[in-house]
């Protein structure tokens, strides 16, 4: 049973876990960089600040992959009797890597959560942000079982559904469902940006496509260098379908173009 966790790293992700875990009557205690987002989040009765002068059963890095890191070389001395150590990024070799590194590798267990947005900071944060979304679990090699059934207790208490995936297939299953995504999104904006194109003009589809180009470029800059040679296939892979219409585009030939449109479609047609 959780009764305490310390969540450090008041972001949409953060924030809205420590929402959520208070709302279950979890005593919070938040700490990070951003002291405003402390200090509302104990304002609101949220959260009480982070001195390590009570103990923890929980500890959550709410922070970027490469930042996740280097807290958790700076935390690994004060984190002793706590029972599960875990983070929120969206690679999970690196982290879990460095857990085991720093002789923590039993207490942890990596999370990525898909319920991000392409806003963040505190005031994004809301409770209900996990209510049936996905978490990924990516243990280390010699995480206890009891760390990993903690896990799982503190996704499921807030309405998320956690799944159990191997830190390395973690990476390359998201390189393509989610940071292929997010660099073509981005990538898409800066050609309608060359162009003179506002957002402002573009249709719904329009919106739909290019909505998580507005996401930190500060926190997918670190996701897509830290998971750069599974991302890298993924792009190889979008460049060439986007040649293969190029060529169909320039060669008139419209049945080429029907099949290339309805391979799309047929395989949006299968998804859930």
């Amino acid at each position: 049973m959780i009764e305490s966790a310390a969540i450090i790293g008041l972001g949409l992700i953060g924030g809205s876990l420590a929402r959520d875990l208070a709302a279950k009557g979890v005593r919070v205690f938040a700490g990070g960089r951003d002291e405003a987002a402390v200090r509302a989040a104990a304002e609101q009765g949220i959260a009480r600040p982070l001195t390590w002068n009570e103990p923890v059963d929980v500890v959550v890095l709410a922070v970027p992959v490469v930042a996740a890191r280097e807290l958790l070389r700076e935390l690994v001395g004060r984190m002793e009797g706590v029972r599960l150590i875990t983070d929120v990024g969206s690679t999970k070799r690196s982290i879990v890597d460095a857990a085991e590194q720093m002789g923590i590798g039993d207490r942890f267990v990596g999370s990525h959560p898909l319920a991000g947005d392409h806003r963040s900071g505190w005031d994004a944060s809301r409770t209900g942000l996990f209510e049936g979304a996905r978490v990924y679990l990516s243990p280390t090699r010699s995480t206890e079982a009891d760390a990993l059934e903690l896990a799982r207790e503190l996704w499921t208490m807030i309405g998320a559904v956690p799944e159990v995936m191997e830190a390395a297939e973690h990476d390359r299953r998201l390189a393509w469902a989610s940071h292929l995504p997010q660099a073509a999104s981005t990538a898409l904006a800066r050609a309608l940006a060359e162009a003179g194109i506002a957002r402002s003009d573009l249709g719904c589809g329009g919106r739909d496509v290019t909505r998580v180009a507005g996401s930190s470029p500060e926190m997918w800059a670190d996701i897509l260098a830290d998971n750069a040679d599974e991302v890298l296939p993924a792009l190889d892979a979008l460049e060439l379908e986007l040649r293969a219409l190029r060529r169909a585009v320039a060669s008139g030939d419209r049945d080429l173009l029907r099949q290339l449109l309805a391979s799309g479609r047929n395989w949006h047609g299968e998804q859930p």
